[in-house]
């Protein structure tokens, strides 16, 4: 089955999408990352969008699918996880078209429901790598040498937009722009929420049940 990941930042997707990967040999695709490698290695639509973002704009949805119709082409029939996107309505009925021309097709899309205490406890405690990306938390993972990563030695930071002072302006404007994006789902039969509280096994338990 492929699904939609998605939910609030803090949520867990990254935990869970890993899980999935690992187990399920499913394929990520995340639009951010897919988009800082298509920046990279300077592919035509890596151009454009490195010269839309240098511009202080933001990357059209057009640019968005093209970007995942290139992995959708290589996936050679592996069931895949889109995190992160779609974000918007209209990139969710882009998406349809586009997966059509692949005869693929969306069997759920998963949003993690997390109470918004909770997501500031996550947020303001996550803790990155800034070499290999690595995440941490203060309470529950912490790195085993302060500000050093586990894995590759880098330097362990907070990122900027988890500070406290921003956290709620992000948290609102992710509900305002992702209740059109549930509701299209919902209206397609194909909306699960899944409360995202607890181990990630317990999660990951939840989230595979509504895959079954």
């Amino acid at each position: 089955m492929n699904i939609v990941l998605f939910g609030p930042p803090g949520a867990g997707k990254g935990t869970q999408s890993a899980l999935l990967v690992e187990r399920k040999q499913m394929k990520q695709i995340s639009t951010g990352d897919l988009l800082r490698e298509a920046v990279k290695n300077q592919t035509p639509l890596g151009l454009q969008a490195k010269s839309i973002m240098d511009a202080g704009k933001l990357v059209s949805d057009e640019i968005m699918i093209g970007i995942v119709q290139e992995v959708l082409k290589g996936l050679k029939g592996q069931n895949f996880i889109l995190d992160g996107f779609p974000r918007t309505v209209p990139q969710a009925e882009a998406l349809e078209v586009a997966l059509e021309d692949f005869g693929l097709k969306i069997g759920k899309a998963l949003f993690l429901e997390v109470p918004r205490q909770d997501l500031h406890r996550r947020l303001t405690g996550r803790r990155v790598c800034q070499s290999c990306g690595a995440t941490y938390h203060v309470d529950t993972k912490p790195t085993k040498q302060e500000g050093i990563c586990d894995v590759c030695g880098g330097a362990v930071v907070q990122r900027k937009d988890d500070h406290e002072s921003v956290i709620g302006t992000r948290l609102e404007a992710y509900d305002k722009s992702t209740a059109p994006v549930k509701d299209y789902f919902s209206k397609k039969g194909a909306l699960a929420e899944i409360s995202g509280v607890g181990s990630a096994e317990e999660v990951y338990g939840r989230l595979t049940a509504q895959m079954a």
